[in-house]
């Protein structure tokens, strides 16, 4: 009786262990919240009115998902798309725009090493899209139009710049 009881301890504990992890997982894993994706737009709004840069700001979450949109008086309409999709290409994969373009476009001379990456469908090949990570992990992406490629990049940097803090 005593050895049964110990075994279906044993069993118990095993199956708690074994459905318990992919929760624990789960509420351990890093997320992008409301108030940090807002954080980071009002930070890149900030420049971008000091500058006099009229822009278009989207924060996604890791599955591409928008999270903030913020479209700047005056800015182009056109350029809240190209926003959005910047902000979806840096959360899809790990990496800027600015990347995509020397992976799709090449880079001081050399051969682009996949030149077809520019046309995969809702990529986009130039700056102004940044991935946000924190702990360590993908979890989404900042994406900015409406002034040159290197405006927008840096602006997007300063929405990661304002919340560095709160993504460690």
């Amino acid at each position: 009786m005593k050895k049964q009881i110990h075994s279906l301890a044993m069993v118990a504990t095993c199956a708690m262990t074994f459905f318990a992890s992919p929760a624990n997982a789960l509420e351990m894993s890093p997320t992008l919240s409301l108030n940090v994706a807002r954080t980071m737009a009002t930070a890149c709004e900030s420049l971008a009115t000091q500058k006099g840069w009229r822009m278009n700001i989207a924060v996604v979450d890791g599955g591409a998902q928008p999270i903030v949109f913020v479209r700047m008086d005056r800015s182009f309409l056109g350029s809240g798309d190209i926003a959005l999709t910047k902000a979806q290409t840096s959360a899809k994969f790990p990496f800027s725009t600015r990347f995509v373009q020397e992976l799709s476009y090449g880079k001081d001379g050399k051969p682009a090493p996949l030149p077809g990456f520019v046309h995969v469908r809702g990529v986009v090949a130039f700056a102004g899209g940044l991935p946000i990570r924190a702990a360590g992990m993908h979890i989404g992406g900042i994406g900015v139009s409406g002034g040159t490629a290197d405006e927008d990049e840096t602006c997007a940097q300063a929405g990661i710049d304002a919340v560095n803090h709160l993504l460690k």
